[in-house]
């Protein structure tokens, strides 16, 4: 099965949707959004490494910024950080406008420190699939950068982490064509989620929004 490219949705969403799914839903569903101090930090990040040339080459690598990228098998579209392309003229694939042939390598840039599930290293195994797709090519690791470690960490892109990534988009997808937004129970991460004000997650405990709305307007806007 292949989507169509109206019915992509983000890869910047794969990790809202894994940290939370209610949090995914308010920003990707019913647009809504709202920054604090660790959303501004992030953007800040991902705008310097988008910064400066779009491409340079230094010695036998290519280093491309903000290279659009999309995937028809799982339906998502996003820009890489930054894509690495290094020299490699017996297992590589070729490159446009550059001699010889380079294993394509995709780096995300993170805020913070490295995390202990899959949350980040399932979006860097969507920026490599779609670059698989794109450019009929194998790629069997990228890199993780964080802010605080200043490191960059290797992450192996195995059967297991590309099969959940499949199960998360399925998801994600199903969700979207409802227009549905999940409920969730109260938890400490929601504590650091820039969303807290208008989620509010104790409001859809026992009933629906829709439930809710009606008994305002039956109530006459009191809370009883």
């Amino acid at each position: 099965m292949e989507y169509s490219e109206e019915d992509y949705l983000m890869i910047s969403g794969i990790q809202h949707f894994n940290f939370c799914r209610r949090q995914w839903a308010i920003i990707h569903i019913e647009q809504q959004w709202v920054e604090n101090i660790l959303t501004i930090e992030g953007n800040l990040m991902h705008k310097n490494a988008h910064d400066g040339l779009s491409s340079e080459k230094r010695s036998d690598i290519i280093i491309s910024r903000g290279m659009k990228i999309f995937s028809k098998i799982l339906g998502i579209y996003g820009v890489c950080d930054i894509v690495e392309f290094q020299r490699d003229d017996v297992n590589g694939v070729e490159i446009f406008g550059y001699p010889g042939k380079y294993n394509v390598i995709p780096i995300e840039y993170k805020r913070g420190n490295p995390k202990t599930d899959d949350s980040d290293n399932l979006q860097l195994a969507a920026q490599a699939i779609c670059l698989e797709e794109m450019l009929c090519c194998d790629i069997p690791y990228g890199y993780m950068f964080y802010g605080e470690t200043k490191h960059r960490f290797k992450v192996d892109l195995d059967n297991r982490i590309r099969e959940n990534l499949r199960e998360v988009t399925k998801e994600m997808h199903k969700h979207y064509d409802r227009l549905y937004t999940p409920k969730v129970k109260p938890d400490k991460k929601c504590k650091s989620c820039s969303l807290k004000e208008i989620c509010l997650p104790k409001l859809y405990k026992n009933q629906s929004v829709s439930s809710y709305i009606e008994r305002m307007i039956n109530d006459g806007g009191e809370e009883t």
